[in-house]
């Protein structure tokens, strides 16, 4: 058997094979860069860059309060993730640290910037290690393990301004339950099942919604009651198949639903999840909510005929539905997708952006060097 010098060869040859096909095949754009980025109310981006030092500016965001903190996850490898919280405005930004382990995963943020996720607990390097729910300090500082409920897993997916936080846990039995937490995430009350679903949010009052399994790869939409309780079914726009992704402090709910021909929309609901309002599409035939302010104002994507996905913003009450890529494209973003909207208005969209003409000369430069080095390698007995 020979050997080579050349260390992971094969996989340098798989990466010059991919390179070749997508950039003269033109299947996709070449290392295009995901970058989150805050559309303002008047039209002004910011771009909201991975923290100092990972070397990449790929990352993905997951949620703005009303401060313009963003919380997110950089691509920095698959060895270990951490998650960041900005200053004001999308300003500045720091990594968040784990509970011990390689992966912090952040689910969402408040108006005190305190932040949820999950985060494992040992640094074992293989990311299948349990997790546990967390829950920050104001800003992102510091971070408390909130535990279980007797098994060896918790996350955290939601949080309100009071600090009560919604997730899902094993049991000791290995089941899965969802748990709702008190102020600043103390204690956490047992929900009972959520049959293979998922709690998306929480408000002000402890209305949790999201979604249950009902077999062959559906889901309902639920909303609950205060505190977590009297799960209710939000039904349908003539589908079989709901996800609640948000809920504002009226408890106006948003998601997406199947509707009688198969297509998928956003949708939005009265207070307390009365009634459902189909808000449309842009010009495809899916949408999907993401978020929702006190104003009702949605925000998600829509699929567009030619496979592309822009982010859109609805007025107050979901009313209307706005294209915000024709703000996004003159800065080489060609898909986009909103996930969070806050109070004043400001919604930060994660963005595919093309890389510059430049970029492509020193891709190219660089791979006439990998070439040229995989062309010295010699093997040896």
């Amino acid at each position: 058997m020979q050997k080579t010098h050349c260390p992971k060869v094969r996989r340098v040859r798989s990466f010059v094979t991919a390179f070749l096909s997508m950039s003269l095949g033109l299947v996709a754009p070449v290392f295009a860069t995901e970058v989150p980025i805050i559309v303002n109310p008047d039209g002004k981006l910011t771009y909201i860059g991975a923290p100092v030092g990972d070397g990449s500016w790929d990352n993905w965001a997951v949620g703005i309060n009303d401060k313009g903190q963003v919380v997110g996850y950089p691509n920095i490898g698959d060895a270990y993730a951490d998650s960041y919280i900005t200053g004001p405005a999308g300003v500045g930004n720091s990594y968040l640290g784990t509970l011990g382990g390689n992966y912090n995963f952040a689910g969402g943020v408040n108006n005190a910037g305190q932040v949820i996720g999950a985060s494992t607990l040992t640094l074992s390097g293989t990311g299948s290690d349990p997790y546990h729910a967390y829950i920050t300090g104001p800003n992102g500082v510091g971070m408390k393990d909130l535990g279980t409920l007797g098994g060896d897993s918790s996350s955290a997916s939601a949080i309100n301004d009071a600090g009560r936080v919604a997730g899902s846990s094993t049991l000791a039995d290995g089941s899965a339950h969802a748990f709702i937490t008190g102020p600043n995430g103390v204690g956490m009350t047992d929900l009972g099942t959520v049959s293979q679903g998922f709690i998306t949010d929480i408000n002000a009052a402890g209305q949790v919604v999201g979604y249950s399994d009902t077999g062959n790869g559906l889901s309902r939409a639920f909303i609950s009651g205060p505190n977590g309780l009297d799960r209710t079914d939000l039904g349908t726009l003539g589908g079989n198949n709901t996800v609640a992704t948000a809920v504002n402090d009226a408890g106006q709910v948003a998601g997406y639903s199947s509707l009688t021909d198969g297509s998928t929309h956003a949708f939005l609901t009265g207070p307390n999840g009365v009634g459902m309002t189909d808000l449309g599409a842009l010009g495809g035939n899916s949408t999907f909510a993401s978020a929702i302010n006190d104003a009702g104002q949605v925000v998600g994507h829509s699929g567009l005929d030619y496979g592309s996905s822009h982010a859109f913003i609805t007025g107050p009450n979901g009313v209307g539905m706005t294209d915000l890529q024709p703000l996004l494209a003159p800065h080489g973003v060609f898909s986009s997708h909103a996930v969070g909207i806050n109070n004043l208005g400001q919604v930060i969209v994660n963005t595919s952006l093309v890389p510059e003409p430049s970029s492509y000369v020193l891709m190219l430069a660089g791979l006439g060097l990998l070439i040229g080095y995989m062309s010295r390698c010699r093997p040896i007995a």
